[in-house]
């Protein structure tokens, strides 16, 4: 019997650590590998009210180490009882560019976002692009320990001269 699609899929995409060729590189993202609660707040544009929910957020080796991947889960599954995921990020390292080059991919919502990641300050990162409506936008990691971190995405609509707040994440370890 040979083994399944799935099974062989995640053998192959999830690695059980980072590749030896970078290290310093790999532990920038690759300290936030594990499971964690997001607590969410994100603010309806429209409407200008915030809302909250919690979800998961699981990070991993993939690609043969040499990419930190994520998947934002919610808490309510599907109709068929399968976890909601809302996303996923993949991080890989550039060493031409001397950065992380960062793609989400927010499928049920047809969002999808490029930026560039550099360590901010010295607990955090800061991830700079471009939002799928062509708006910049600035995620940022930040107060990252071994046990929670925070996570903020910003918006401009003035070309990055000002930026406003769109998302406020706050993270636990539990995993």
């Amino acid at each position: 019997m040979s083994e399944s699609t799935d099974s062989l899929f995640a053998r192959a995409l999830i690695s059980t650590g980072s590749t030896p060729e970078r290290p310093q590189r790999m532990h920038l993202f690759g300290r936030l590998v594990g499971s964690w609660r997001a607590d969410v707040r994100f603010l309806d544009e429209a409407s200008g009210e915030w809302a909250e929910r919690v979800e998961d957020w699981v990070f991993a080796y993939t690609l043969g180490g040499r990419a930190v991947q994520d998947v934002l889960v919610a808490h309510d599954p599907d109709a068929d009882g399968t976890p909601a995921a809302h996303g996923s990020t993949v991080r890989v390292y550039d060493p031409t560019l001397g950065a992380w080059r960062v793609s989400w991919f927010g499928a049920a919502r047809g969002d999808f976002c490029t930026l560039v990641a550099t360590p901010h300050r010295r607990d955090g990162i800061r991830q700079d692009g471009t939002q799928t409506d062509g708006r910049p936008i600035r995620w940022n990691f930040s107060k990252i320990t071994a046990d929670s971190f925070e996570w903020d995405g910003w918006v401009s609509d003035d070309e990055g001269r000002t930026w406003w707040l769109e998302q406020h994440i706050d993270a636990t370890r539990t995993g």
